[in-house]
């Protein structure tokens, strides 16, 4: 399994306890450190079975700079936020969980961290 996290998240830090206290193997992708490229978002957004502005974090200083609230949410703008959020993880809501079954949550709540243990 895999967990991308910003390590000054706190969503972020208690998925990892959590994770610690379950005993789980985890890798940790500190994704502004080392940004996901469009292929991997996709593939990542495949198996969350959500589209590139469900995992965005609109509230960014740089997603105002980018006037994301009036991008179009249409299967053909899907590579558009890919792009962005390539290019600005800051923009990737954390953390994200990919476990080695294929599924993957946003973990923000202990529940969505749970849900890969099982």
């Amino acid at each position: 399994m895999e967990i991308w996290i910003n390590p000054a998240c706190s969503k972020c830090r208690s998925a990892l306890s959590l994770l610690d206290a379950e005993g789980a193997r985890y890798t940790v992708r500190r994704y502004l450190e080392e940004p996901p490229t469009a292929g991997e978002l996709e593939a990542v957004l495949g198996r969350l079975g959500l589209d590139p502005w469900d995992i965005t974090r609109t509230g960014e200083a740089v997603a105002a700079e980018l006037g994301l609230e009036s991008w179009s949410r249409e299967p053909a703008d899907r590579a558009r936020w890919i792009e962005a959020l390539a290019a600005h993880p800051i923009l990737i809501q954390r953390p994200i969980i990919t476990a080695d079954d294929g599924s993957a949550v946003v973990g923000r709540t202990p529940e969505a961290v749970r849900s890969v243990l099982d």
